[in-house]
């Protein structure tokens, strides 16, 4: 049960130190609290943990426009975000971690604006078909986060200007482009801005669970140098390319996949994964399963097997089908 909420805003809009903040308030988290954090970046590109920094921004673009690019430890695929975004992020241990409640929040604050919204697949959020909002999440040492966007008066022509989508992706949705997926509430209620969207979801935050918030500070620089350090760094935000001899890719129910194999002497000596799918520790298990097989469709398969994971399984059959 959810005896104590906390809020907290950020007060500027760069995307290393937001993030870093999310971080810092996660270490806080205590049993039985909410943290409600609430936050803006300006510019820039956000990728998932385990998605190729080559391959999700068009980097010439993103670079003659000075747009930042930034990796968040949470799965999901690549968004774009400015200052008519709103981003939140809900923080609890895991038994009160209950993302139909958390995304119970988000529908309530859009009713108080007569604007019906639902959710709809693995993470997005819809009105009247329109993406407006993606979710992703994070769990680590009994403590999770559920965070996403909220598309209010963003550019929309930016995301298509700026990322790389998959095909495959788009081809699930039935859809030609990033910009004909996506929506601004604006459209639903041209009253509405970022400000206003704030306060109703600080009261419909209450109101689900019961109780009045209180505001807490914003991390300090100190807090912060860990992850600033981290989250801002070339290393992360790049993350490991290295070569390979071979790439195969696949969408699925739970998203996207993409594997690249370095083979030497018939034997897998490196395989790297990307992939927009939410469970991000299932993905990093791959290159440890895989590396060190025969470079066979039966070994590779077999070796992802029995593993209590719906996407290995998957995969499993997949790659048995593959001619390798």
């Amino acid at each position: 049960m959810i005896n104590h909420l906390y809020t907290v805003s950020a007060a500027g809009y760069d995307p290393v130190v937001n993030l870093a903040a999310e971080s810092v308030l996660f270490e806080k988290a205590e049993k039985n609290t909410m943290i409600f954090y609430l936050w803006q970046n300006d510019n820039t590109i956000v990728i998932g943990r385990n998605q190729n920094y080559y391959r999700e921004c068009r980097l010439k673009e993103t670079a003659a426009d000075h747009v930042k690019i930034v990796r968040r430890p949470s799965g999901g695929g690549a968004v774009y975000h400015d200052r008519g975004n709103l981003n939140f992020t809900f923080i609890a241990d895991d038994e009160n971690f209950d993302i139909p409640r958390q995304t119970g929040v988000i529908l309530k604050a859009l009713e108080k604006k007569e604007i019906r919204a639902e959710f709809s697949g693995r993470n997005d959020l819809l009105v009247n078909g329109h993406k407006f909002s993606g979710n992703a999440y994070y769990h680590h040492n009994g403590f999770s986060y559920h965070h996403g966007t909220l598309l209010i008066d963003s550019d929309l022509s930016k995301a298509q200007k700026y990322l790389n989508p998959d095909p495959l992706k788009l081809k699930a949705n039935s859809v030609s482009s990033v910009r004909s997926r996506i929506m601004n509430l604006k459209e639903a209620d041209p009253s509405l801005n970022i400000e206003e969207m704030k306060t109703l979801l600080l009261q419909a935050c209450e109101e689900e669970y019961g109780i009045r918030a209180d505001q807490i500070d914003f991390p300090d620089c100190v807090e912060l140098r860990e992850y600033t350090d981290k989250y801002g760094s070339d290393e992360w935000i790049r993350g490991k390319n290295p070569p390979f001899d071979l790439e195969i890719k696949e969408r699925f129910q739970w998203g996207s996949i993409v594997l690249r194999f370095t083979v030497k002497k018939g034997t897998v000596s490196s395989v790297t994964a990307s992939s927009d799918a939410m469970e991000q520790d299932e993905i990093l298990k791959i290159s440890e399963l895989l590396t060190g097989c025969e470079f066979s469709s039966g070994a590779l398969s077999e070796a992802l097997k029995n593993q209590g994971s719906l996407i290995l399984d998957d995969l499993a059959v997949w790659l048995k089908e593959q001619e390798l």
